[in-house]
């Protein structure tokens, strides 16, 4: 699976500015992980560093094959990555938009094996009714799902997701969490998904990766093992407790900051 070594990157030069991670280490598993951490850890400086859009130092690794040394045309084949902004407009159907996620495997003729493979994905996401709209008719939560929709159809090994659960309800983020899940279970693709809710990443994630403020690995594991009460205080500055639901799955409670103890607010 996915592992960085030694990764070191900075938006600004070292004399300038803090360096976002320095000489960063960490493993991903197959299946499905969430990557955790409070604003400016450098979450989604992360994916971006993977996929090759920032000039860093170190090395990605995808088993024995060396990412950072990869042709570009060759990571696109390995990996899809989808950030947190989108295309707005678009006259394009989202029958359309989504097919060109299929643009590497299409040639003169749609054939029959792109158009299932879009409607299936459409289908599992429950947004099949919206394939003849223009996507200029859509909401922004729905927009979302299309362009997920569009990175889901490529069939990479590795799927790079920042805050896909964005602008997304409540039942729309667990069915999205559902397919990811049951992608990484059928189809033998690993995920690598920024997330904000860690209560998501509880149920649906096997692995979690969490960086603190700094930019460092502060722990990886099962979400058992890593979501603690001690690394909610220190990581996120919060006081909470985690509970386990009738699944055996844990849940995170928030009770209040961390600043508000110190000043001794009730």
């Amino acid at each position: 699976m996915l592992r960085i070594e030694k990764l070191s990157f900075s938006y600004k030069p070292k004399k300038d500015k803090e360096p976002v991670f320095q000489d960063l280490d960490i493993e991903f598993r197959p299946g499905l992980n969430a990557v955790l951490g409070p604003n400016g850890a450098g979450k989604s400086t992360l994916l971006k560093s993977i996929f090759g859009l920032l000039s860093y130092d170190g090395t990605v690794w995808y088993d024995e094959k060396n990412v950072t040394k990869m042709r570009t045309e060759d990571k696109t084949k390995l990996m899809a990555y989808l950030p947190q902004t989108d295309v707005e407009t678009s006259t394009l159907t989202v029958l359309e938009m989504v097919l060109l996620g299929r643009l590497p495997e299409l040639g003169r003729r749609v054939k029959d094996e792109d158009l299932s493979s879009v409607m299936e994905t459409l289908q599992a996401l429950n947004i099949l009714h919206l394939a003849p709209k223009s996507l200029g008719e859509l909401s922004g939560g729905q927009k979302k799902l299309v362009f997920i929709a569009q990175t889901l159809v490529r069939e990479p090994r590795v799927i790079l997701l920042d805050e896909p659960a964005n602008s997304l309800d409540l039942q729309k983020q667990l069915e999205l969490c559902q397919m990811l899940r049951r992608l990484v279970e059928t189809k033998g693709i690993s995920i690598i998904v920024v997330l904000h809710d860690i209560n998501l990443a509880l149920r649906f994630a096997r692995h979690i990766v969490i960086l603190d403020d700094c930019g460092r690995l502060y722990q990886a594991g099962k979400p058992e093992q890593v979501i603690t009460e001690k690394m909610l205080r220190e990581v996120y500055g919060i006081v909470a407790s985690v509970s386990y639901d009738g699944d055996g799955v844990p849940t995170v409670s928030a009770i209040r900051s961390v600043r508000d103890e110190r000043q001794g607010t009730a």
